[in-house]
C-alpha cells in the first residue's frame, strides 16, 4: 500500500500500547525542536506484552494507517514490543515512508560495561521474540557479553496508572532488578519505553544496593538521532521556525493522557480519543 507522499511541513507519527512512548517522544521534541508531532497512546489496548505476537502485528499495522491518515510522514513504533511484532509487516505496507522502530540497547550496554554482565529489564513478549534474542546472540559473540534476563510482568500496568514512585512500583523494581545487581551487573537496559519514565525510581533502588556503579542505557535518544538522519535523507526536514504542533490521540481515556502530558513532559496538547468502528476503522472523537 503507498502512502501519499510525505512533505516536510507534514507531522512525525509516534505511538506506544500507552504512555511509555512519551520517553521517546521527549528526546524527539529536544532532537527536532521544529517537528509537528502525533503521538497514539494505545491504552485501550495495553498491555501488547502479553499479547499473541500475529494479535499485536494487526494493532501495529492498524494503529499506523490511523497515524499515517492524519498525515504523518514518519512513523516511530516507540515500543519494543511492538517493534519486535510488526516493524518488518509496518515497513512492508508503507515502503516509501521512514518507518522506525526501537529496541533494547545491547550493543551500547556492551560497549559501556566494564565487567561484561549486563542485565536487561523488557517485557516478556520482547525477550522471547527471535530478533531481540538474534540481536543478543549475535552481540555475545562479538563482545563475550554475559546478559542476564529479566521479564517484568505488571511494570507497564503500573506506569500506566501514573504510579511512578509508588510503593508497590518500587516492590516490582526491587523484585526485578535487585537479582540482576546480585548476579554482578554493571549496565541496565531499560528494554521497554515505559521504564525510562521510572528511571528516577531506579536510580533510588541502585544506590541504596551496595556494589559498583551501575550505568542505565535509555536508546530513545539514538532513536532520535536516527529519526533526524533518515528525515534529511529523505529532504522531509522541517525548517520552518513558526509554532509546531503537538496532538496526542487514545484509545482509552483522554484526560489520562492529558495528564500524562503535563506531568511527564510539561504540556498541554489537545487529545482525541480514538474507538473502533465494527468494520476496524478507527473513529476520531472530539477534543479533550
Amino acid at each position: 500500500m503507498n502512502a501519499p507522499a510525505p512533505s516536510a511541513d507534514a507531522p512525525i507519527g509516534i505511538f506506544d500500547s500507552g504512555v511509555g512512548g512519551l520517553s521517546v517522544l521527549r528526546h524527539i521534541r529536544a532532537q527536532l525542536p521544529h517537528e509537528h508531532l502525533l503521538y497514539f497512546a494505545d491504552s485501550g489496548f495495553a498491555p501488547y506484552g502479553d499479547k499473541p505476537e500475529a494479535v499485536v502485528a494487526e494493532r501495529v499495522l492498524t494503529v499506523g494507517s490511523f497515524l499515517i491518515a492524519q498525515g504523518a510522514k514518519a512513523i516511530v513504533v516507540a515500543c519494543n514490543t511492538a517493534t519486535v511484532a510488526a516493524i518488518a509487516p509496518l515497513r512492508a505496507r508503507f515502503p516509501d515512508l521512514p518507518i522506525i522502530g526501537v529496541e533494547p540497547g545491547l550493543k551500547p550496554a556492551a560497549a559501556t560495561s566494564r565487567t561484561g554482565t549486563i542485565g536487561v529489564i523488557a517485557t516478556a513478549r520482547t525477550l522471547a521474540g527471535a530478533k531481540f534474542l538474534q540481536l543478543r546472540d549475535a552481540i555475545s559473540a562479538t563482545t563475550s557479553a554475559r546478559f542476564l534476563l529479566q521479564p517484568c510482568p505488571g511494570l507497564v500496568e503500573q506506569i500506566e496508572l501514573g504510579e511512578l514512585d509508588s510503593a508497590a512500583t518500587d516492590a516490582l523494581l526491587e523484585r526485578y532488578i535487585t537479582p540482576l545487581l546480585d548476579g554482578g551487573a554493571d549496565t541496565l537496559v531499560l528494554g521497554c519505553t515505559h521504564y525510562p519514565l521510572v528511571q528516577a525510581s531506579i536510580e533510588k533502588l541502585i544506590a541504596r544496593t551496595p556494589g559498583r556503579p551501575v550505568t542505565l542505557v535509555d536508546t530513545g535518544e539514538a532513536v532520535a538521532r536516527h529519526l533526524a538522519r533518515l528525515l534529511a535523507a529523505g529532504d522531509l526536514l522541517r525548517s520552518d521556525e513558526s509554532a509546531v504542533h503537538l496532538e496526542g490521540y487514545t484509545s482509552a481515556s483522554a484526560t489520562a493522557l492529558s495528564a500524562a502530558f503535563t506531568s511527564l513532559l510539561g504540556t498541554d496538547p489537545p487529545v482525541h480519543e480514538v474507538s473502533s468502528s465494527a468494520s476496524g476503522t478507527m473513529l476520531i472523537g472530539p477534543n479533550n
